[in-house]
């Protein structure tokens, strides 16, 4: 793993869900949310797939049996660090697209 971030995190569930369910309710809520991707069933986040850009890859998935959601993430931490954030809040206050210089990968071929 070159760089970035992969965080897994598990917590108990105060209601039966499915898998599908709760992915669904991830999906509406970042529908809107340019860099952020959840992952279809089975397919797991990688640093690799997210290095040199602002994109966060989630993945999110219930074991009904013990009723706990567990929830992972890959970003790269230089590209989606406090540099594209700045970018991102900058676009925001000058009414600029959240995109705007965002969407290219940040490093150089």
């Amino acid at each position: 793993m070159p760089r970035g971030i992969l965080a897994t995190i598990s917590t108990k569930m105060t209601s039966a869900q499915s898998s599908e369910s709760v992915r669904d309710v991830y999906r509406d809520f970042y529908k809107s949310s340019p860099f952020t991707s959840i992952l279809d069933s089975g397919a797991m986040p990688k640093t690799a797939s997210v290095t040199g850009t602002n994109n966060a890859y989630l993945q999110v998935a219930v074991d009904e049996h013990a009723q706990r959601l567990t929830i992972s993430i890959a970003i790269d931490n230089l590209g989606k660090g406090a540099a594209a954030q700045a970018i991102h809040n900058a676009n925001l206050m000058c009414g600029l697209d959240v995109t705007t210089g965002l969407k290219l990968n940040g490093i150089g071929a």
